[in-house]
């Protein structure tokens, strides 16, 4: 699965820094800038149309991963576990839940895991082996559907996992429900046709595992931060005021030109800036330019 367009850390930096009057160095930070139409010889372009650009690239990575997800699913649903030695077919809820507490008590480095929530509740649940895992050093990467973000007992139950070390992002339409212990298993969890029921896939290492794994990775470098203590993914309609200082933002304008440009002090806009940042779960400035862009903001 190809990585989905963005703008690395590294290029980021060197974007940043030629805003502020920096003479670029020749490298690959440089490279990525230019083929991105951010810089154009040493002028700093706009990010305005780069950034709908990668949004639309993030769009259609996500659309990829999802039909590898199906795909996936399909083959299993027509080929059967029973062939293969590297799944078990879990039918009794009780043994999917052992499995699940299983792998994470037998972890060594991490934990990864999409939720799109439950397929009986609409809610992430915590579990009991988590603590301990994180207590004696496991990692947990985990990203969530942004639907689960909506309701306070979602948001309350996601909090309170990222208070005890987890990494949590958020992104729409996570696809299933999956469990990775370091990379040796992984787990399923499939609804059945009825309703009521689910069942699981215990995978083992296998060029599946390693598919699984990669799926994982995909929605995590295209998932959103959650902040603690801030309600992710909101849908509100931006204000006028916050659609001009975007605006300002993406055109690559310094906090003293915007704060000229609104008649405000820089402190402020630096505040509104950190408010959205927080409001759309954007760790940088590129980040919020990448989420305003997503919601039609700019």
């Amino acid at each position: 699965m190809h990585q989905p367009p963005g703008l690395s850390p590294e290029a980021e930096k060197l974007y940043l820094a030629m805003l502020a009057g920096s003479e670029p160095e020749p490298g690959a930070a440089r490279e990525e800038l230019e083929r991105l139409g951010l810089v154009r010889g040493d002028e700093v372009r706009p990010p305005r149309s780069a950034l709908a650009a990668i949004a639309s690239g993030y769009e259609a990575a996500a659309i990829r991963a999802r039909e590898t997800a199906e795909v996936l699913a399909k083959a299993y649903a027509e080929h059967g576990a029973r062939e293969v030695d590297f799944v078990e077919v879990l039918k009794d809820a009780d043994e999917v839940i052992s499995a699940f507490e299983e792998m994470q008590s037998q972890a060594k480095t991490e934990i990864r895991a999409l939720d799109p929530g439950s397929y009986l509740s609409p809610q992430p649940e915590a579990s009991p082996a988590q603590p301990p895992a994180l207590a004696r050093g496991v990692g947990y990467r985990v990203v969530y559907d942004s639907s689960l973000l909506q309701t306070e007992l979602g948001f309350a139950s996601v909090q309170e996992s990222i208070a005890v070390g987890e990494q949590a992002r958020a992104f729409p339409g996570v696809p299933l429900k999956l469990v990775i212990a370091d990379s040796d298993r992984a787990l399923i969890a499939v609804p059945t046709v009825t309703g009521g029921n689910v069942v699981a896939l215990l995978i083992h290492p296998s060029v599946l595992l390693s598919a699984l794994i990669e799926l994982f990775e995909a929605f995590w470098r295209m998932a959103v931060s959650i902040t603690p203590g801030s309600q992710q993914d909101s849908h509100e309609e931006p204000t006028t005021a916050t659609r001009r200082l975007m605006a300002l933002l993406s055109a690559g304008l310094t906090d003293e030109s915007i704060a000229r440009e609104l008649g405000v002090s820089e402190r402020t806009v630096h505040r509104r800036v950190s408010r959205l940042q927080q409001l759309l779960g954007a760790q940088t400035r590129f980040q919020l330019g990448v989420q305003a862009s997503r919601r039609g903001w700019l």
